[in-house]
């Protein structure tokens, strides 16, 4: 017999989002998956399953809902190839899809399914691009059926667009089980699921709660972090931005459709060890022409140092009368400029929310080697590639005097 546990009776409700939030040991996967497999029961169901990243549904997730099938000894009534489900009795079923490809992502053949009825992304968390949400979300129109969208996730840090979207903006304290408006949440640990726990995962949530409270509060009880863990920078506080006539220049990054264009302003002050951070600009779908007339307003003729990835970019700019230059890239560049930043206090000023928003969230990968993530460092990567040029070439020379 298949038992869903009595926080998400709420699955039932008329709402289109349902937030489902939750630690280690939670049940919620448990839960939801025994949700959905009653669902197809019900005609005229397509339910699509997501992870932004999934390769081997049938290996990865599908194992998951033949459990729950053998324990309601269902067998004959389902179904199961590599990436489908399908509810013989009504024909109703569950489709199992990736969101992100070796070619990029694929919104649009998501989007092409007809007929969906429920769209779930779980680990839903490592989807931080929410114009790709509101893309397929927006596709999820049965016109007969309840429409529902269904997040699944570990809680990360509150600059994740889930957080901002379905709680900050809402009102509504994390941990909550309620509905509100148009959004059901459902939040549970390991409390709720303590029949199903071992003795000695109990004993390690013990060892955790007592030895590390952050951990626990965090990967046990699922709150929301305020910090990443494993955060490159530590090295930051909010300030003014007063250079006091230290030299004043410019970083900038090149972006476009998704990723922002960024321009940040950098004040060295060496005697002090302290980098003074001042964001001017982040923002995407520039063009060159609109780049090169915010640079020129906000810099005029003081030194930018900008990526060297778009030569053909920075040689229009030139030629439209900015003062910009190319930053020096090679092996271990990342690497160096990175160092050259931790060893200055960062000094951001308060407005400027794009910095430290990437400043809370830039982690590495592998931290032993150095490694970095390829993701919040649209504004980190600008200021990077100005102090990499100011510490490392300490002759260049005035650029201007603020």
């Amino acid at each position: 017999m298949i038992k869903i546990h009595h926080k998400y009776n709420i699955l039932g409700s008329d709402s289109r989002y349902f937030v489902v939030t939750g630690g280690r040991g939670s049940g919620k996967s448990y839960s939801l998956n025994s949700f959905l497999l009653l669902l197809t029961y019900e005609v005229g169901h397509i339910i699509l399953f997501t992870r932004y990243t999934l390769t081997s549904a049938h290996i990865s997730i599908i194992p998951e809902f033949i459990d729950k099938i053998e324990t309601g000894n269902l067998h004959a009534d389902f179904h199961i190839n590599k990436d489908e489900i399908v509810n013989l009795k009504t024909g109703s079923k569950i489709i199992f899809r990736g969101i992100k490809t070796s070619s990029g992502t694929q919104t649009a053949n998501l989007k092409s399914i007809a007929n969906i009825s429920t769209w779930v992304l779980d680990e839903a968390e490592e989807l931080v691009d929410e114009d790709i949400f509101d893309k397929i979300d927006l596709s999820i129109r049965h016109q007969t059926k309840q429409n529902r969208v269904i997040l699944i996730l570990n809680p990360t840090t509150k600059e994740h667009f889930i957080y901002n979207k379905f709680f900050q903006s809402k009102g509504i304290d994390a941990g909550s089980n309620l509905i509100n408006g148009d959004t059901s949440y459902i939040h549970t640990t390991y409390n709720d699921n303590l029949e199903n726990l071992s003795e000695s995962f109990l004993n390690q949530i013990e060892l955790t709660k007592q030895n590390n409270p952050k951990k626990y509060q965090h990967v046990i009880l699922g709150g929301w972090l305020d910090k990443a863990e494993g955060v490159v920078f530590t090295n930051w506080s909010f300030g003014e931005f007063n250079p006091d006539n230290l030299q004043t220049s410019f970083g900038q990054d090149f972006g476009f459709s998704i990723d922002p264009t960024t321009l940040i302003e950098v004040a060295i002050d060496k005697s002090k060890k302290k980098i003074y951070l001042f964001e001017h600009l982040y923002k995407p779908k520039l063009t060159t022409s609109e780049i090169s007339q915010i640079n020129k307003r906000v810099c005029g003729d003081r030194l930018i140092i900008a990526d060297s990835a778009e030569p053909r970019l920075i040689a229009e700019m030139q030629n439209n009368g900015c003062n910009i230059k190319a930053t020096e890239k090679g092996a271990g560049s990342i690497s160096a400029g990175i160092a050259l930043m931790q060893d200055y206090e960062l000094i951001v000023e308060p407005n400027s929310t794009n910095i430290a928003k990437e400043l809370n969230n830039y982690i590495y990968s592998d931290k032993k080697s150095g490694l970095v993530i390829d993701n919040f460092n649209h504004a980190i990567d600008a200021i990077r590639y100005n102090v990499f040029f100011n510490l490392s070439n300490p002759n260049q020379g005035s650029y201007f005097i603020y």
